[in-house]
């Protein structure tokens, strides 16, 4: 550790954000990194807590405590060398990750955790700066061909373990451009997808054959997903030209409300509205996008991706922005001594929501009301939990104004048939079953295919999709060598 009295001396320092009136203007990142100094001093305030809870919080099992000391001795490269052993790409989880470390630091049991994100944050952003960032192509190559099928997190991570060792990866993305949710689900305020360009460019740089817009299957009919494939190839193709199938795709099939009402003409998903505003952005002309400009707007979901939807309609210009949250408010503040060292149930107040945004708790939609056709409002109740179930309050019943809702309530499982395509075993929620055991780890039923990230453990974080990724890659690679050198 750097500095033994640190986390007595030190104060925990949040990253800064740009004033809301001029990070509405656009669609760029507005959060202001920690400066050399800053990031020192964060740094010295890690313990030497003999159980570095923070390793085992974080999905990727980053060397935490480590690259913290690097930072507070000013090795910077070091540092980066530290961060990439066991994590790809820091610059997503940097920005996107909800840092699950953090919750785990030991200091977080009565004090401010660590700003482990924000060191992470800075790490990488030096790196590029510094040109530390570069392409490792393998010295040897082993002649194995490897199809991975979804180029989110999880598939870029696992074709870039695969192509190091020498294996020639081919990368499939059903959409135009790679990365996934990454992609068309985060807006570029909070992740600008130049971070995931350049990763682009190192894989190909490390031999990675990417081929865009091509689906694997079919999309099932009726899907509202939006896809732009232009080019199909079977699974069976797959598998007579390649030795070893990763499936990584995503779980984007979203979940629905199906009440009185729900096919009126101005109710969405989330993932029909995000993509289209990524595209724009990107360049791209699309006829007919669907906006939020001067819309009394109502999300309904209250997790991420609800956020998303409340920081893009203010950025359209909405009238007002309203998100309910069918589950209670929770504490503002965490009951540590029961929680920690785990993820705690505690209001988050996103950085959208500070943009302006009502929200509403233990609320549940009754009904989506109209007049010709379209959306004018919807009917609401607020609940209560009684004897293990969700009942109305009476009394609370309440009509709210409503131009445009928007359907964030999280995802189900994955929405293309690539796994009927197969044939592959499901689990009980739809997603693609494989195990994690050490020998064998993500391999389906199907001989020589392989499934890892959303499309088998169900919609999670980016940092669990890059481990999985990760993994993976490792599996893989022993199935086709015997054995593998690839970090677990």
């Amino acid at each position: 550790m750097g500095k033994i009295t640190g986390f007595m001396e030190y104060e925990r320092l949040e990253e800064g954000y740009k004033p809301v009136p001029e990070r509405l203007k656009n669609y760029k990142e507005f959060v202001i990194g920690l400066d050399d100094k800053a990031a020192n001093i964060q740094a010295a305030r890690c313990m030497d807590c003999g159980t570095p809870f923070c390793n085992s919080g974080c999905p990727v099992n980053n060397i935490i405590p480590d690259f913290n000391d690097l930072v507070y001795h000013g090795d910077w490269k070091e540092a980066i060398d530290v961060l990439h052993s066991t994590n790809n790409f820091p610059e997503f989880t940097g920005r996107i990750c909800p840092a699950p470390c953090e919750a785990a630091c030991t200091l977080n049991v009565n004090d401010g955790a660590v700003g482990i994100k924000s060191i992470e944050h800075a790490i990488i952003d030096r790196a590029w700066a510094e040109g530390w960032v570069t392409a490792q192509p393998a010295k040897v190559k082993t002649g194995k061909k490897v199809a991975v099928v979804g180029s989110g997190p999880a598939g870029m991570a696992a074709a870039q373990q695969l192509a190091r060792v020498g294996h020639d990866v081919t990368l499939f993305e059903k959409n135009d451009r790679v990365g996934g949710l990454l992609r068309y689900g985060i807006p570029d305020f909070k992740m600008e997808k130049t971070h995931i360009d350049r990763r682009v460019d190192q894989l190909k740089a490390e031999g990675v054959t990417i081929r865009t817009g091509v689906l694997v299957g079919e999309m099932p009919k009726g899907s509202k997903v939006t896809n732009w494939a232009k080019e199909k190839i079977s699974a069976e193709q797959l598998q007579a030209e390649f030795d070893a199938v990763l499936l990584t795709g995503g779980s984007e099939q979203s979940r629905d409300l199906p009440v009185p009402g729900r096919d009126l003409d101005g109710i969405y998903f989330a993932m029909e509205f995000l993509p289209q505003q990524n595209k724009v952005n990107a360049g791209d002309k699309l006829k007919g996008q669907l906006r939020a400009d001067c819309k009394h707007v109502i999300v309904i979901g209250g997790g991420d991706t609800g956020s998303d939807c409340v920081g893009t309609s203010n950025r359209h210009g909405a009238a007002s922005v309203t998100q309910f949250e069918v589950m209670p408010q929770p504490p503002v503040e965490e009951d540590r001594p029961m929680t920690w060292p785990y993820w705690p149930m505690k209001l988050r107040t996103s950085s959208s929501h500070d943009e302006g945004c009502t929200r509403e708790f233990a609320i549940s939609t009754k009904e989506f009301i109209g007049e010709k056709g379209k959306l004018t409002g919807l009917k609401t109740v607020h609940i209560e939990l009684k004897d293990g179930k969700m009942v109305e309050i009476a009394g609370t019943e309440k009509t709210y104004q409503a131009d445009l809702v928007l359907l964030a309530m999280g995802f189900v499982n994955p929405v293309a048939t690539v796994l009927e395509a197969f044939g592959i075993d499901k689990d009980a929620r739809g997603n693609a079953k494989a195990t994690t055991e050490f020998t064998g780890g993500y391999a389906t039923n199907v001989a020589k295919v392989f499934a890892a990230g959303d499309i088998r453990r169900g919609q999670s974080l980016v940092v669990w999709a890059i481990r999985e990724g990760r993994q993976a890659a490792r599996s893989v690679d022993e199935f086709l060598m015997g054995f593998s050198d690839l970090p677990r």
